[in-house]
């Protein structure tokens, strides 16, 4: 009982500290009239999104979403029933070709940092390996803890021949919210990215700053982990989309299928059940990826 005060009491602080810091940077940067909640409909952003009321009461910053034709189906019913109700959640399709653009851009593989360095390696394929490669494949040594894992260094080789790219989110989702925002004078972007969820956001910086000192990015969930989440939903009684909840039971709702998830196994175990149309689609959108995870026994079942 004293554990779960503990706890408590310090969710409690966490939050205000949270509200204190959102009302700082908007005061120096006036959010409100700048600002724009990249929101994906998932667990994250959507406590963001009642964050922000609970800092900012009344405020009119836009909740862009962005459906890429790869979003689950009940994330996209989620955010157009918010929709009913809440004038600033907009909706923007990307209009990407998904398959098409996997093909001339390159896949997902393992991670973003494993898959830039796999594009940096492709487009300068025969030269010798640069100094980022250098450093992640353990040639030399290096202060960062991030290597390519010994199970994977063959994709460094011109056996390897599918072309892996970090530029998919870029293209179905940076690249149409960056238009839209500079069209719509959206200078700071605010996301629900955490450094807990580790990889790039290891790294990541609660605001994000040009050499002018004008604010472009700000991450205010950036410092909190899973049990404020969950304290957070509970406290204050939010609403996720039905995939967090049982029969689903999702860690995270992303872009279905995507090959950067570390669960995916398990989440594809649960689409087959209860989303067989969805899983096949995935199987189809990143047939490439996939045929290789299987063959080599890597995030998904050796076939």
């Amino acid at each position: 009982m004293k554990m779960k005060f503990m706890k408590s009491y310090e969710n409690e602080i966490l939050l205000l500290d949270r509200i204190d810091k959102i009302r700082a940077i908007n005061q120096q940067y006036d959010l409100e009239h700048n600002a724009y909640l990249s929101f994906s409909g998932g667990k994250d952003s959507t406590i963001l999104h009642y964050l922000l009321d609970m800092a900012l009461p009344g405020n009119k910053i836009p909740r862009l979403f962005l459906n890429t034709g790869i979003e689950y189906k009940f994330i996209v019913e989620f955010v157009k029933e918010l929709a009913k109700t809440d004038d600033r959640i907009v909706i923007l399709n990307s209009g990407v070709n998904i398959k098409e653009m996997l093909e001339k851009e390159g896949y997902p593989f393992k991670s973003k940092q494993h898959s830039m360095n796999l594009d940096m390696y492709w487009r300068h394929r025969g030269e010798p390996y640069n100094r980022t490669l250098q450093r992640y494949l353990g040639i030399v040594e290096s202060t960062t803890q991030i290597r390519c894992p010994k199970k994977l260094m063959y994709q460094f080789t011109p056996e390897f021949n599918l072309h892996c790219s970090a530029k998919c989110c870029d293209r179905l989702k940076k690249q149409p919210a960056t238009k839209w925002a500079k069209e719509n004078n959206k200078s700071i972007k605010l996301t629900g990215i955490r450094q807990d969820e580790g990889g790039q956001r290891l790294s990541a910086t609660c605001i994000v700053t040009d050499k002018s000192d004008n604010l472009l990015k700000f991450h205010p969930l950036l410092v909190i982990n899973k049990d404020f989440e969950e304290w957070f939903i509970e406290k204050f009684n939010i609403k996720l989309c039905k995939l967090y909840y049982p029969p689903y039971n999702l860690a995270r709702s992303g872009c279905k299928g995507c090959p950067y998830n570390k669960n995916l196994q398990q989440d594809l175990d649960i689409m087959e059940e209860l989303l067989p149309v969805e899983r096949k689609q995935c199987e189809i959108i990143w047939k490439p990826v996939y045929d290789e995870y299987y063959r080599i026994g890597f995030r998904l079942k050796k076939e």
